[in-house]
C-alpha cells in the first residue's frame, strides 16, 4: 500500500551525518516531508533513514517510490489529475 500523494516533486533535505531521520510513509504529516504521528490510526509507519555523511537527501514527496524514503522520479509518470499541489516551499 502507498501513501497519500503529498506533493508531485520531491523534498531535498540537508541531513546531517549519524542523525536518523523518520520519513512520511503516509502522506498525511502536516511535516512533510517527516513524519509527525499523523498516520496513528492507519496502517502506515515511518520509515528512518540513517545519515552516513552530510549531505542534501532527496526524500519523495509523492510517497510512491519504490526506494522509499528516496525519491526514484515515480513523481514524474504520476498522472496529472493526481497529488495534490506542490506547497512544500
Amino acid at each position: 500500500m502507498k501513501g497519500k500523494i503529498a506533493a508531485t516533486t520531491p523534498f531535498p533535505q540537508d541531513v546531517e551525518q549519524g542523525k536518523t531521520y523518520y520519513w512520511c510513509a503516509c502522506g498525511l504529516s502536516k511535516k512533510q516531508p517527516f513524519c509527525d504521528g499523523s498516520h496513528k490510526g492507519t496502517e502506515f509507519s515511518p520509515i528512518a533513514y540513517h545519515a552516513e555523511k552530510n549531505q542534501i537527501v532527496f526524500f519523495c514527496g509523492c510517497k510512491q517510490s519504490s526506494r522509499q524514503p528516496i525519491c526514484d522520479g515515480t513523481h514524474s509518470k504520476l498522472p496529472s489529475d493526481q497529488g495534490e499541489p506542490n506547497n512544500h516551499r
